[in-house]
């Protein structure tokens, strides 16, 4: 069972006549009314947009530079070995 949702907030928009006959067409082909369709896009653009901006994209080489290191770690530098140190005598 889907939980009820109170919908009490309004989005407005000025569109030309031509804009929204197209977009009444698109939503009639999707079965959905205009006010559906348009949430229903606007919803997915942004998931996308948001999904978009969460990748880390690298080249090639960075990726292979980024995977070599988790596989072939360096060893820890003195200022690592001084912080797991402190880090240890501030949990005692």
């Amino acid at each position: 069972m889907q939980a009820v949702i109170a919908k009490n907030e309004r989005i407005t928009a000025r569109i030309s006549e031509e804009v929204k006959q197209l977009l009444a067409q698109a939503a009639e082909l999707s079965g959905a009314t205009l006010n559906q369709f348009l949430v229903q896009a606007a919803l997915e653009k942004a998931q996308r947009m948001i999904e978009q901006e969460n990748i880390i994209r690298l080249s090639r080489r960075n990726t292979e530079w980024f995977f070599n290191l988790l596989e072939n770690p360096p060893k820890p530098n003195a200022k690592l070995l001084q912080a797991v140190a402190a880090h240890k005598q501030g949990l005692r």
